[in-house]
Parts: C-alpha cells; sequence; structure tokens
C-alpha cells in the first residue's frame, strides 16, 4: 500500500513536467540570438491527461520535447519571439508554483491527520 494516493502522484508528475518545461523554455530564451535555432516546449499536460485516462501509473509517464521546424519567425530562421517565451516562462513558473502550494498543503494535512504537525 503507497502512502500517497493518485493524486499526489500525479501532482509530483506534473511537478516534473513543469520543470522540465521551464529548463526548455529557459534555453530558448538563451538562444534568442542564434540563428536557425529552433524553439522547443513540452505539453506535459497531454502525456499526464492521457495517463490518467487510461488508468496508467503517472509516474511512469516520460516527456518528450517537440520542436516545429516549419515554425520561424524571423528573418535568420529562428522560430523564436522573444515576449512569447517570455510569457510562456512567466506561466510556467506560476503554475509550477501552484503544483508546489498544492503539494506542501496536501503534506500538511497529512502531517496533521498523523499528529506529527
Amino acid at each position: 500500500m503507497s502512502l500517497f494516493d493518485s493524486t499526489q502522484l500525479a501532482l509530483e508528475t506534473a511537478l516534473r513536467g513543469a520543470s522540465m518545461r521551464q529548463e526548455l523554455l529557459t534555453n530558448n530564451l538563451a538562444n534568442i540570438n542564434t540563428p536557425g535555432y529552433q524553439r522547443q516546449d513540452l505539453d506535459f499536460h497531454s502525456a499526464l491527461r492521457a495517463a490518467q485516462a487510461s488508468g496508467a501509473d503517472p509516474t511512469t509517464v516520460s516527456f518528450r520535447p517537440t520542436t516545429d521546424p516549419a515554425r520561424t519567425v524571423r528573418a535568420d530562421g529562428s522560430g523564436l519571439d522573444a515576449d512569447q517565451e517570455a510569457a510562456s516562462l512567466a506561466k510556467n513558473a506560476l503554475e509550477y508554483q501552484s503544483l508546489v502550494q498544492v503539494m506542501t498543503a496536501r503534506v500538511h494535512i497529512m502531517q496533521t491527520a498523523i499528529g506529527v504537525r
């Protein structure tokens, strides 16, 4: 029997996905002036949703970064837009923070239930 329920496991997996996405978005911004650089992103929401719909263990979900080679937004062949990347980075950071807050609240509830808090 696991100490953590499927919700907690899904939260942990979402946190892992948000962390991976943050790294990709940060790399995008770091390469904003690299000619020909193609934007990378990660749709961890869809992968997690599919796992939950199929009844799979959320901890087994693997995330794969995606690129869109057909996307060119600048004359140097780059697929990046600095404003869009910064907005995506900020949005993902807020989502990551929200996930941490929910996980922390759930841990505090468990600690209270077992009398260690």
